[in-house]
């Protein structure tokens, strides 16, 4: 199964993209096909042996759209915004001195006798004639694309916009002549400015929200953006500067200050320190040195550093973050999918009250011009465009805002189920936890002092690649400590080590180890009882056969975890600790981090039965975890979210992933989640509102009680306003406190 993504020429409404996602997905082979009208692509997972891309490209295309696969063809044409800028100044220029011919005599100001339509009625409807014609050729779009969609049978937004405004150029062209041939009375029925004024609104429309959704999807580009071009490799013993496309893994990279990291790599030489704000969105640098890991996109602040690359091109952090975005942005909310059916019936529907309107009018007064009107009023206003783009661009800001954060959500789907969560089980190791043992007490005994104990309980574990041996020798170096080499080791498993060091025999380990060597630790048991009921591993030490302390290590809860806890808690949410670990030591970290329900001596394979468990409760179950182990919970859940120095397996698993190993992420992305819901919610309330008050207003049902009729200008103007306020709304997702 393979999946592909296509940007689409041609959609202004939602029903076009209806009507694209339709043709897609009857293609043989094609699994899922879905289209972002924001983002104005086309994602498809499809079977490579049943179905090829030209087969779905032909399918769209005979569905009156273009699909276009060549990226480089679609980042060298002018953007959208610049193409109707040109198509909107060009517009404007024409309808305004159109609009200030025509509404002159409504504003009260006499025109010169030879513009004047009682005077010269054929000069004042021919100049309308040659100022609204170009901005008919300008517009012609809607005209190629309405009619090619009409034709097979898929209206959408061009086909109501041609439809209308074609009817009030055609018409007004047919006065004209009748006013040539000495009817002057057709003066007044002239709808030049109507057409050329609802072109240009629309276009206006347009251009703003094009906008509008180039600034909600700042986020990929940004991020695009910060990929340097170049990159400084040492080949055959010589700097070579080469496009960093074509740096391969394994090659030697110089990065000087204020220059960023080509590709991911680790430092093999020098010192620096580097701003990973861009995928973290914390601001602190941090400081790198020789075997740290380096993140391509991120700035080499103050040292000059040789990397060796270890993840180029497309496999990079950077370009994994990217692909990630663009499959959330390209993804739907299921809320999106009742938007989804009301437009795939919506212009039809319009089309039939637009005629029925008008004809009701026509059969009931007799009057033409007010059942042109209508006619034209329902065809504009009824557009459902902001009815499309209520949830795409609410879902683009929100998963770019997300991004910026360091919270990577990999669809719509994700985004909006979060907010429903009741229960989030948390794994201890590595999530609630930091996943590191260090050392947290050193309890000598009276015989001895700290340094004498860590120093010894250091030489004896020096060759020893044991967590616990690693979090004393760590503790060694910190405090400063020489750790002298042993000349004899040996590694007793399931008890501890035994060493010769300085011509001193010790001994580390349990408290059996001690006991088979008939070595007292009536000194040191009291203390070790205490320790090891907090869940701590407790090492004892020995030298020359005398107990001289013992040493603890535990895995510490992460910072911020407590209070992340505390959050989640107070949303309403259900917080479960799920752990392998005894049942003892679970219960500390959890009464440390304020949890008050474990899971604990769950093996690896159980947790996602114990998933399972919840859900069949009736709960919606977020899981947050990074290992192997969590990966078939994470899959398991209502949502999976992945602490980022996870595995692979687990991020791959997971709906989420937080790039910064900081459980408070969770609460940020549960308030981002709550917040880009209310927003669609909000969007699609006025769509819909919009659309319920404006088709009656146009159809006439103010004016069948003595009110107004709704100028066709004034329905375009409300259609075009409408589109953007969506917009507009769904920007202001950026400036959601997390």
């Amino acid at each position: 199964m393979s999946d592909k993504s296509f940007a689409i020429e041609g959609m202004n409404c939602a029903s076009c993209a209806a009507h694209v996602e339709k043709a897609a997905s009857k293609v043989e082979g094609i699994t899922f096909a879905s289209v972002n009208l924001a983002t104005e692509r086309l994602t498809i997972k499809f079977d490579d042996r049943k179905a090829t891309l030209s087969q779905v490209m032909e399918a769209v295309s005979k569905a009156g759209y273009k699909a276009i696969d060549d990226e480089k063809e679609l980042r060298a044409s002018r953007s959208e915004t610049e193409r109707l800028r040109s198509r909107l100044i060009w517009s404007l220029s024409f309808t305004v001195p159109l609009l200030v011919l025509t509404m002159s005599a409504m504003a009260g100001v006499r025109l010169p006798a030879l513009l004047s339509p009682e005077a010269n009625p054929m000069t004042f409807a021919l100049l309308q004639f040659l100022l609204t014609t170009p901005v008919i050729i300008t517009g012609r779009n809607f005209y190629i694309a309405g009619t090619r969609t009409l034709l097979r049978g898929n209206p959408g937004m061009d086909t109501l916009v041609a439809m209308g405004t074609a009817a009030a150029y055609l018409y007004s062209l047919y006065a004209t002549i009748r006013i040539a041939g000495g009817q002057s009375h057709f003066v007044h029925n002239l709808y030049y400015e109507s057409a050329a004024a609802i072109i240009t609104l629309i276009t206006t429309g347009r251009f703003l929200e094009a906008r509008s959704k180039s600034r909600a999807g700042s986020a990929i580009r940004e991020l695009l953006s910060l990929a340097p071009p170049l990159a400084t490799v040492l080949r055959d013993g010589k700097e070579k500067t080469v496009p960093a496309s074509k740096v391969v893994e394994g090659d030697l990279v110089i990065v000087r200050p204020g220059e960023r990291f080509p590709v991911d790599g680790m430092v093999t030489s020098g010192e620096t320190s580097a701003d990973e704000s861009m995928l973290t969105g914390e601001s602190t640098p941090v400081e790198k040195n020789e075997g740290s890991e380096v993140t391509g996109g991120s700035i080499n602040l103050n040292g000059s550093v040789i990397c060796r690359a270890t993840r180029v091109g497309s496999a990079t952090t950077l370009a994994q973050i990217v692909k990630l975005m663009e499959q959330a942005q390209g993804s739907k909310a299921p809320i999106a999918r009742l938007a989804d059916r009301i437009s795939g019936i919506f212009v039809p529907v319009v089309m039939g009250l637009a005629l029925l309107a008008s004809s009701g009018w026509l059969i009931g007064t007799g009057d033409f011009r007010l059942s042109f009107t209508v006619l034209i009023s329902v065809l504009i206003i009824a557009c459902p465009c902001a009815l499309g783009l209520a949830t795409p661009v609410a879902v683009m800001v929100g998963t770019g805002r997300g991004a910026k954060q360091g919270i990577l959500i990999k669809s719509g789907e994700a985004l909006e189920t979060a907010r429903k969560a009741s229960v989030i089980v948390l794994d201890k190791t590595g999530t609630i936890t930091t996943g590191i043992p260090v050392v947290t007490d050193i309890v000598p005994t009276p015989s001895t002092d700290a340094r004498k104990l860590v120093s010894l309980a250091a030489a004896a574990e020096s060759r020893s690649e044991h967590p616990t041996a690693r979090a004393v020798i760590t503790y060694a170096e910190e405090q400063g400590i020489d750790i002298t080499a042993p000349e004899r080791f040996s590694a007793l498993p399931g008890y501890g080590v035994e060493a010769f060091a300085d011509n001193t025999h010790i001994l580390a380990g349990s408290q059996r180890l001690m006991k088979e060597r008939k070595i007292d630790t009536s000194a040191a048991d009291k203390e070790a009882e205490l320790l090891a009921s907090y869940g701590k591993t407790v090492m004892y030490v020995a030298a020359k056969g005398i107990c001289l302390g013992v040493v603890a290590v535990a895995d510490t809860i992460r910072p911020g975890s407590a209070e992340a806890v505390s959050e989640l808690t107070g949303m309403g949410l259900e917080v479960v600790m799920i752990t392998g670990d005894s049942s003892q030591t679970a219960h500390h970290i959890a009464g440390e981090a304020g949890i008050k329900e474990v899971i604990a001596g769950v093996l690896p394979g159980e947790k996602a039965e114990e998933i399972r468990k919840i859900k069949r409760q009736g709960k919606t179950v977020i899981m947050t975890g990074d290992g192997i182990n969590d990966a078939p919970a994470l899959a398991t859940a209502d949502i999976g979210i992945a602490i980022g120095s996870g595995t692979d397996v687990a991020i791959e698993a997971a709906d989420v992933v937080l790039i910064k190993n900081n459980l408070r992420d969770v609460v940020r992305t549960l308030r981002l989640s709550n917040s880009t819901m209310r927003n669609i919610k909000q969007n699609l309330f006025w769509a819909f509102f919009y659309n319920i008050l404006g088709i009656p207003v146009a159809m006439g049902a103010l004016h069948l009680f003595g009110g107004p009729l709704l100028n066709p200008m004034i329905a375009a103007a409300a259609m075009s306003f409408s589109s953007v306020s969506v917009v507009w709304n769904a920007l202001r997702i950026k400036n959601v406190r997390l």
